[in-house]
């Protein structure tokens, strides 16, 4: 099995300790990769370069990508995910910090107008048809929703490569290498469930029992979907050249098949109605108020 670059580990950041690196790390050492795990907010210091890396991944958190007074080590961090952009490192931001990497490099995160929790679905745009990691996916991945904040502008040259109704930017490439995605795919039911322990007050218009079980109940078809999307990471950490260039033009994409569903060999999206109705009612169904 391939090990992500040659005596060189993957550094995986936690920014916080309710949002730890979760099952994210099975599929990474699955994969081929070894680990160095980082805690700046359990006082574990931030390297000074990522030269001995081949790949950067930095986790989620409660504050937001520009809170250096709730976490000092913010702006070291954001200037290593602008060092992995400019020396093209493989990167891999999830919801903070996918707008850490976006805040990084000229783009802009601002509070959500509308808030997302609990399990939902995304749909690709376009360009994630010749995508070195989206490519695969299906036309509207599952995933797991929990944020306050959106990335409101994409850095400059960003690429779009999924989006909802409510959160125009849940994945998007900076550079040839280096990816950030709003949602979770790393939770565990632990997790989730702290979570809403965590937010109980905040959500007190939601009814939160039935988006706990149902972030919980879709874990299983996250895993399907994103673990071989963490394969393509490891295996581009290792080759780097493999994300060197997009497929070539006019072949279409490989698409894995949507759980329970026929595998389909469609073109890619634009954001048809049909999707955007169906993206609509996920997100209703995960907001429907708590009726005493």
């Amino acid at each position: 099995m391939a090990t992500a670059g040659p005596d060189r580990p993957v550094l995986v950041i936690e920014n916080d300790l309710v949002a730890p690196v979760g099952r994210l790390e099975g599929w990474l050492r699955e994969a081929g990769a070894e680990l160095v795990l980082c805690s700046p907010a359990a006082g574990d210091p931030l390297p000074d370069d990522l030269s001995g890396y081949s790949a950067l991944v930095v986790l989620g958190g409660t504050m937001n990508a520009y809170q250096d007074e709730v976490a000092g080590w913010l702006p070291e961090l954001r200037a290593l995910l602008a060092e992995a952009v400019r020396t093209e490192l493989p990167t891999l931001g999830v919801c903070l910090g996918g707008q850490l990497l976006a805040a990084a490099t000229g783009g802009r995160v601002s509070p959500a107008e509308t808030p997302e929790y609990g399990a939902q679905l995304v749909a690709k745009r376009q360009a994630a048809a010749t995508d070195p990691l989206f490519r695969e996916l299906p036309i509207t991945p599952d995933v797991l929703q929990w944020h306050v904040d959106e990335v409101s502008e994409l850095p400059p040259g960003a690429v779009l490569l999924a989006a909802s109704p409510v959160c125009e930017v849940q994945a998007f490439r900076v550079g040839r290498r280096a990816w950030g995605v709003q949602f979770h795919i790393e939770t565990t039911p632990e997790i989730v469930t702290r979570w809403a322990h965590n937010d109980a007050e905040l959500l007190a218009d939601y009814d939160l029992p039935a988006i706990l079980d149902r972030s919980i109940a879709a874990l299983p078809d996250i895993a399907e979907t994103w673990q071989p999307v963490v394969a393509a990471f490891v295996a581009l950490a290792a080759d780097p050249a493999l994300a060197a260039d997009p497929a070539p033009a006019g072949a279409g994409p490989r698409l894995l098949p949507m759980v329970g569903a026929t595998a389909t060999t469609a073109a890619p999206i634009t954001d048809p109605a049909a999707i955007r109705a169906a993206l609509a009612a996920e997100l209703q169904a995960s907001r429907e108020p708590f009726r005493h």
